[in-house]
C-alpha cells in the first residue's frame, strides 16, 4: 500500500511523489481532502519589486559593484 498526495486538475489527479506501480496497474483510491493551512505569509520580494514598477536600464546588475 502506497499513501500519496495529489492535485486533481478538474480531470486527473497528479500525484506529488512517483508512484511504483506498472502501466496499466489497477488500483483503489480513497479520496481525502486536504485543507490548505492557512498562512499569512509576507510578498516575497520579488514581487514587491515588480509591484513597485521600477524603470531603468536593462543591464542594472551588470553594473553594480
Amino acid at each position: 500500500m502506497q499513501i500519496v498526495e495529489a492535485v486533481f486538475d478538474g480531470e486527473v489527479f497528479l500525484p506529488d511523489a512517483p508512484l511504483n506501480l506498472q502501466e496499466g496497474a489497477r488500483v483503489r483510491i480513497t479520496v481525502e481532502l486536504i485543507e490548505k493551512p492557512q498562512i499569512n505569509e509576507s510578498p516575497s520580494f520579488l514581487k514587491t519589486a515588480q509591484s513597485l514598477q521600477l524603470e531603468g536600464p536593462s543591464n542594472w546588475s551588470e553594473q553594480i559593484n
